[in-house]
């Protein structure tokens, strides 16, 4: 079985990915959230080009990847999960937690450390917020997570399954919440007491210093709450707040090859 997870992986991935992106683009057509300030045929060349430039270098550099980790893990009886025995499903369940709960700590530590703050701060430099946002992150800061997460993977021994959910989960949901989509407030309010909403995320890409210190979860959204890191409303309201850093507001910083340089750039 988990052979044959690892073989489908991508096919799985691939679509589950174009799914979501088709009905996520779909949904900021006929109800978006907020107008756009700059155009979309300028924002998504870059924004959908660095994940192709992202997934050729984790490729080249790690071609095993968390699920082929999870899988020699499972060989070799490393971590947790196959030193104690759970019920299977059981152990499924709570690595997907786990691993949402390490890349919640992950992002943080990405905001409160200034190296590795000057790599994830390309992904706030987008002067939108749309669902092309959710894949805009720098090849160094792709490669870091990936190194991070088949580390909890080796210390869980997570199943293979499990990655292959918790990877389709996190890669769905950060496109859901960086979507330009409109919810129903009582939705909203609904939703987020255990996923991660549009609305609780953008937040998080406020100008406000405070409040892009905020809200970082991907998943779950038990994490902001019990961890206290959780604001529930921008200040200046979801209409009204400006998205992006004070030092980069030059549109020509959207291109591709700007968006790269930035963590090299000094702040002014």
């Amino acid at each position: 079985m988990h052979i044959l997870i690892y073989q489908h992986e991508m096919l799985i991935r691939l679509s589950c990915f174009f799914g979501v992106l088709i009905i996520i683009t779909l949904w900021e057509f006929f109800a978006p959230r907020r107008q756009l300030s700059v155009s979309r045929s300028r924002r998504w060349p870059s924004n959908l080009g660095i994940v192709v430039v992202d997934s050729v270098i984790l490729r080249l550099i790690m071609p095993a990847l968390a699920i082929g980790i999870a899988i020699i893990a499972r060989q070799n009886q490393w971590g947790l999960f196959n030193i104690i025995h759970f019920p299977y499903w059981l152990a499924v369940l709570l690595s997907v937690i786990a691993l949402d709960f390490v890349i919640y700590l992950q992002h943080v530590m990405f905001h409160a450390v200034p190296l590795f703050w000057r790599i994830h701060r390309m992904h706030h430099t987008d002067l939108d917020i749309d669902v092309t946002t959710g894949l805009r992150f720098h090849p160094i800061e792709i490669i870091l997570s990936m190194i991070i997460k088949i580390g909890a993977v080796i210390l869980l021994g997570a199943p293979a399954i499990s990655v292959l959910i918790f990877e389709v989960l996190l890669n769905a949901t950060s496109m859901f919440n960086h979507g330009n989509i409109y919810l129903p407030k009582f939705a909203d309010q609904i939703i987020r007491y255990l996923i991660v909403t549009p609305d609780m995320h953008r937040v998080h890409h406020s100008i406000i210093k405070r409040e892009t210190h905020s809200n970082f979860g991907f998943n779950l959204s038990i994490w902001d709450r019990a961890l206290m890191t959780y604001i529930a409303q921008p200040k200046k309201g979801h209409l009204g707040m400006t998205i992006g850093l004070e030092i980069f507001r030059d549109p020509k910083n959207l291109r591709l090859d700007k968006l790269l340089l930035i963590p090299f750039l000094k702040e002014k």
